[in-house]
């Protein structure tokens, strides 16, 4: 089928409730391309003029994430749009089989669609209705994004309203505002973006329900339930930033400038810091620790080693020496406070040290009894002699 005399059509690669795309050939230009033939105009008079706009303003974006428009017109009573035939399949997966991406893969989907729909807005244009059916991938893994302003127009009339005063777009990935009735917006976008990221993430859309009216009261007053308690091994700082996008208030929302930078850093692969442990005894030691001691006359507890603040503190001070620490196995006793600092040291069957402190103290009164001791040791020695 040959039409307007230049796109001949090959094969249908697309069908909605008011249209199809078909792979064809630009036979002027020897090129492949991809015409979209709008098949019901006759339920909306404006139709024809409002996609002619449409048209129009996607012609105007030029980006290497967007699909590009070639040409529009009417053929056999029918509107067509040609444009850039993209060699890959969308991100829409299937309901039975659901399409779940590493984190960062998502990554990648997610700076290539927001700098697209960036581009976008710095043009004035919303895209209105952001899905992964719509965000098709080529065969060096590009993300493009497809179906700029004119998607409620070719949308299934079961997912998304097309009449005026009516809500346009796909209600899983409705931002909060449009349920309400509110004109859609560049965060609109952005929410819908996030919708999408989350479903490539956990494999089900951020709200499901069985009903559409239940859905949207779901996008205006649930919060979504993080990727990670949904089993996702996602960095914290992706997850939160993803949260972000899903914000009740478009004004909490980033731009989608801000979003294309963002993942295009690398930022979303930072993970916390390991927590840093100061000391053994809080891991090693089960106990309670003592609490600080504030009795000026009292001693420091023997239990480990001064910080710099109470080193700090009582610098003038002499500083008490540390009890040495239990033997494995051997149980810890605490060292009574009001008992001198030279008996806590002494242990039970230490007899030399005994002496040996006794000696240092006491000279005179040691050398006298070590004189009488000699003297008694003496005479037993002779009368045992003598006898």
């Amino acid at each position: 089928m040959l039409v307007a005399d230049r796109y001949r059509l090959h094969v249908c690669i697309g069908r909605g409730g008011m249209g199809e795309v078909w792979q064809a050939t630009d036979e002027v230009l020897g090129r492949s391309v991809a015409v979209k033939l709008m098949l019901a105009q006759s339920t909306d008079p404006s139709a024809g003029d409002r996609f002619r706009l449409e048209a129009q303003t996607a012609a105007r974006l030029s980006h290497p994430h967007v699909v590009g428009v070639f040409d529009f017109g009417t053929w056999d009573g029918k509107l067509f749009l040609v444009m850039e035939l993209v060699e890959g399949d969308s991100l829409a997966g299937s309901p039975s089989d659901p399409l779940i991406l590493p984190a960062e893969r998502v990554a990648v989907v997610a700076a290539h669609a927001a700098a697209g729909l960036a581009a976008a807005h710095r043009q004035g244009v919303v895209h209105r209705d952001i899905k992964p059916g719509n965000l098709l991938v080529d065969a060096e893994g590009t993300v493009k994004l497809a179906d700029f302003g004119i998607a409620r127009f070719v949308d299934d009339p079961s997912a998304g309203l097309t009449t005026t005063g009516q809500i346009v777009g796909t209600g899983l990935y409705l931002a909060p505002e449009r349920a309400l009735g509110q004109p859609a917006s560049s965060a609109s976008d952005v929410y819908s973006l996030g919708c999408v990221l989350y479903q490539l993430l956990t494999g089900r859309p951020p709200f499901r329900a069985d009903t559409a009216t239940a859905l949207l009261y779901q996008h205006i007053d649930t919060a979504p339930v993080p990727p990670g308690r949904l089993g996702v091994a996602l960095p914290p700082e992706f997850e939160t930033y993803l949260l972000s996008l899903l914000a009740k208030q478009p004004e909490q929302r980033p731009s989608a400038q801000a979003i294309a930078d963002w993942f295009s850093s690398g930022a979303w692969r930072a993970y916390p810091r390991a927590t840093q442990h100061h000391g053994p005894a809080q891991h090693h030691n089960p106990g309670p620790h003592p609490a600080p001691h504030h009795n000026p006359g009292a001693q420091r507890p023997a239990a480990g080693r001064p910080g710099p603040s109470a080193m700090s503190a009582s610098a003038s001070a002499p500083m008490p020496l540390p009890a040495p620490a239990p033997r494995p196995g051997q149980a810890h006793r605490p060292v009574p406070v009001g008992v001198p600092a030279s008996r806590r040291r002494e242990r039970p069957g230490s007899t030399t040290t005994g002496l040996a402190e006794l000696s240092r103290r006491r000279p005179r009164k040691t050398a006298a009894v070590a004189g009488a001791i000699a003297f008694v040791v003496f005479l037993v020695i002779g009368m045992a002699l003598l006898s």
